[in-house]
């Protein structure tokens, strides 16, 4: 499998674009003409630059305007293409992209247009280079890969061949079937991007909204599937224009672009069983059947602090590690439940992780039918594996590192006992539960810009599939929300992306530094009696504007006592068109923006609430630390 990467795709200038795309592991590039010319150097020291960082050039792009033209503009551009081919050739490429012209002189017809391409093809042969011709999405005369193909087919030259990309034939919503009929030998590179549904001028989203395969609404695999059946062998590449991966780290979003092609041709391998492009053997996507612990790191004193918290929703101290500072909090069945880890050591990675964030919970572990598969998998995507050194009796629990640094392990049936082995009960008062049975989602929130990172990287290991992105309003601002969902609601991860530190979710970020978990959801099966329990452990609750409630009624024609229920104990209400039913309870922020939730679901509700976001983040700034108030 050799992929590549258009410059275009990354920030930075070609020295820094070079370096990226070669440290996340491509093998070749694509380069744009325009990060040519705007670099300081010789065309010759382009070539040998890209060849010392070990890439190839796959081709030169991109040749605009050529075909169909009247004379004398016809001339113009076999000039124009002589000295494209000179340049070729001192860069070390030999294949040049030709998109599809828009220029208005263009004359259009595919005679003409292949009697021209049958020119250029002999033009280039007698240097030894390719010429692919692309058909842009709005092409003045040739905005289908079918009408380009044909032009191919009739100019009939060893050296002319088509270019195939993903976003103008699925933007235009062409059947990809068309593409199993073309000879794979004759397709010379195959481009890929992905993007979100959008209803826009076709030029104007390709060039502001496309994304890596994964990220976007398109039917990606769908389309390289029918590549693959052509027999194609050749270079899988990106071609990505997107403002905001222009402003971020060439690095990772480099790194974000060889995974999603991983990710994609194991998919298409899987469906494609005749598939002629050597994939990488990995596990299949896992299917995650649980959270079976959070970890938190704290202080001693932190610690303490969020042992209350803990007890006032019904956790019970039910364990100690036996040769490490690290507490066991459960709330449940026996076995179960739910885990709640206290980490308080003075080394390792979790101390480093207070010492960065303060108080966190900087560990998820996921129940998985195969934690080493789970690990191989990760890696042949590019994760980082995580190990420390283990302690006496300590199990080997496979993890990896999560993208915003926290740390992910995986539990299987053979490391289920990992309480028993690691913890030795503790002999003390057990608090009364507050009927709480598992956690139902694990909110994550970080700046906007990477959270197309985060889908990525969860929706390429993980058996799982992102929901529509809302827009959660809250008073200083929006916040983008997608969650991520496991097959029969396993695991459910709300990935929250703030766009300015006014916001709860940019106030958490800046005030933590970075990205992390910024509250858990447990579930209940009935709210109103876990509320009534909450209130005997000493619970404090979030409070709810009573004009919340009185909009309620009237909204859903609630009766008057229902919702007399919910406005006495802080409950937020949403129900959903098909009559589902969903029910939270919320603490108080605590630090710079942390909280627990309460829900329940009825009648199969599938969201998160979000119409109440906006009163639930208005009543918890009222308790955060105002602005500029140093801690104390």
């Amino acid at each position: 499998m050799k992929t590549s990467i258009a410059t275009v795709s990354i920030s930075g200038d070609l020295r820094e674009k070079l370096a990226a795309i070669a440290g996340a592991g491509f093998d070749g590039v694509e380069i744009f003409e325009n990060d040519f010319l705007a670099f300081d150097g010789s065309p010759a020291e382009v070539g040998r630059m890209v060849r010392d960082h070990g890439l190839e050039i796959t081709l030169l792009q991109p040749f605009r305007d050529f075909e169909g033209l009247p004379e004398p503009q016809r001339s113009r551009a076999f000039d124009r293409a002589e000295r494209k081919f000179d340049l070729m050739q001192e860069l070390g490429t030999d294949l040049i992209l030709v998109c599809s012209s828009v220029s208005q002189a263009a004359l259009g017809g595919i005679d003409r247009a292949a009697s021209d391409f049958r020119e250029l093809g002999e033009r280039a042969a007698k240097r030894g280079l390719r010429v692919g011709y692309e058909a842009l999405a709005w092409g003045r005369h040739v905005s289908d890969h079918r009408d380009a193909w044909e032009i191919v087919r009739r100019a009939d030259h060893p050296n002319v061949g088509l270019i195939l990309d993903s976003f103008h034939t699925l933007a235009r919503k062409i059947d990809v079937g068309s593409i199993r009929s073309i000879p794979g030998d004759r397709i010379f590179i195959v481009q890929l991007a992905d993007a979100p549904l959008i209803e826009m001028d076709l030029l104007y989203w390709s060039r502001h909204f496309r994304n890596m395969p994964g990220e976007g609404d398109l039917p990606v695999v769908d389309f390289m599937r029918a590549v693959a059946a052509t027999g194609y062998d050749g270079p899988i590449s990106l071609e990505i224009f997107n403002d905001q991966f222009r402003g971020g780290s060439p690095k990772s979003i480099s790194v974000d672009g060889r995974r999603s092609l991983v990710n994609l041709m194991d998919q298409v391998r899987r469906a494609e069983p005749a598939l002629q492009i050597r994939v990488p053997e990995m596990p299949d996507r896992i299917a995650v059947e649980g959270v079976e612990f959070i970890e938190f790191a704290a202080n001693e004193q932190e610690a303490a602090e969020l042992g209350k918290a803990l007890a006032s929703i019904g956790f019970s101290l039910a364990a100690k590690h036996r040769t490490k500072d690290v507490t066991l909090w459960r709330q449940g069945r026996a076995g179960g439940g739910i885990n709640l880890v206290v980490n308080t050591e003075q080394e390792g990675f979790a101390h480093s992780s207070y010492l960065i964030h303060g108080t966190n919970a900087y560990a998820v572990g996921l129940r998985v039918a195969d934690a080493a598969a789970t690990v191989a998998r990760a890696r042949a995507l590019g994760a980082e594996t995580f190990e420390q050194k283990r302690g006496p009796g300590e199990l080997p629990i496979p993890a990896i590192r999560g993208v915003g640094g926290g740390v992910i392990y995986f539990i299987d049936g053979a490391l289920a006992n990992v309480w028993d082995v690691e913890f030795e009960p503790v002999a003390s008062a057990a608090v009364a539960d507050a009927g709480l049975t598992r956690i139902d989602h694990v909110a994550q929130t970080m700046n906007y810009e990477e959270m197309l990172t985060w889908i990525l990287f969860y929706t390429s290991i993980f058996r799982a599939a992102k929901a529509p992105m809302v827009d959660v309003v809250d008073p200083a601002g929006l916040v983008r929300s997608q969650a991520i969902e496991g097959e029969g609601g396993a695991l459910r991860l709300t990935l929250n992306g703030a766009e300015n530190r006014r916001t709860l979710a940019g106030h958490f970020i800046a005030e933590s530094f970075g990205s992390s978990v910024q509250h858990l959801a447990f579930a209940t099966d009935d709210i109103f009696a876990s509320s009534a329990r909450l209130d005997a452990l000493g619970f404090s609750r979030l409070e709810i504007t009573p004009n919340y409630y009185d909009d309620l009624e009237a909204r859903f024609g609630l009766e008057p006592d229902f919702a007399d229920r919910l406005k006495a104990a802080n409950i937020l209400y949403d129900r959903d068109a098909t009559g589902g039913e969903y029910f939270q309870l919320y603490s108080p922020a605590i630090g710079e923006g942390f909280f627990f939730e309460i829900v329940e679901r009825r009648g199969g509700y599938g969201g998160y609430g979000a119409p109440n976001a906006p009163f639930r983040i208005a009543a918890q700034k009222r308790h955060i630390r105002p602005a500029g108030m140093p801690r104390v």
